[in-house]
């Protein structure tokens, strides 16, 4: 059982951002994504969400193609947390929330609802307009919005932009809770000492390309990571974490 990208290849323009790519993710396992800018990495992600049509290849759940199953199906299996987390309007968090049953219209949303806020914490937040929350209180209600859908697939974009460390520790603690529960959740990250501590699995990408896939033991190396930089890292004893010191060849 896995979302799978089978041979994607897709063309934006005159540019190839994605070419032969083939990946899988596993649930209840996160799946993280790194690579320079420009590497494909937000491209892959929203082709895996069904968001974009490859130009040739195919993606797959559980061996179904994610082209054949209904739009309405498709929202309900696989959640999407893009990258610029704005809401059009001033909404309530709690409305904000309640958008993620938006697929499940004849649903009894209420318990749905409730379990979102609490797995985020946001309980308190639930009736204070979004443009009140600061950027942490409104990365966690996104969050509730997608993990209100129940989806069995978690694709988040770069979800720690703007958010501070504490913040940003609560919110992958969030997602491997997320893992946990069974759900595949994919993510891409920039910081790669967050990503070696959160990962189970890592996808590394560079051109369009995946250079390297795997568990995370064996992919966030180092020397392959300080390669894929441009930089040269150090580790942390006792911990697997690389830390960027200064670039190859300064």
């Amino acid at each position: 059982m896995a979302l799978s990208l089978i041979d994607v290849t897709l063309d934006l323009g005159r540019r190839r951002v994605l070419d032969a790519v083939s990946a899988s993710i596993a649930p209840g396992r996160v799946t993280v994504i790194l690579g320079p800018n420009g590497a494909g990495k937000t491209s892959l992600l929203r082709v895996a969400a069904g968001l974009v049509t490859p130009d040739t290849g195919s993606v797959a759940i559980d061996g179904r193609p994610i082209a054949d199953m209904p739009r309405g199906d498709r929202a309900r299996t696989v959640g999407y947390l893009p990258q610029a987390g704005d809401v059009a309007w001033n909404m309530v968090a709690r409305d904000v929330v309640a958008l993620g049953r938006l697929p499940f219209r004849d649903a009894d949303d209420g318990p749905a609802i409730a379990a979102a806020l609490a797995a985020t914490d946001t309980e308190a937040l639930a009736d204070r307009r979004i443009g009140e929350l600061s950027g942490g209180e409104r990365a966690r209600v996104l969050l509730a919005r997608v993990l209100a859908g129940e989806p069995q697939w978690l694709l988040a974009d770069e979800p720690l932009a703007s958010l501070d460390p504490a913040h940003q520790f609560d919110l992958l603690d969030r997602l491997r809770a997320v893992a946990r529960q069974g759900a595949g959740v994919a993510v891409v990250l920039h910081d790669l000492a967050q990503a070696a501590r959160v990962a189970d699995d890592a996808i590394l990408m560079a051109g369009g390309r995946i250079v390297a896939a795997g568990s995370a033991r064996d992919v966030l190396t180092p020397d392959r990571l300080g390669a894929l930089f441009g930089v040269r890292l150090v580790t942390v004893p006792g911990h697997p974490i690389c830390i960027p010191v200064d670039r190859l060849g300064a």
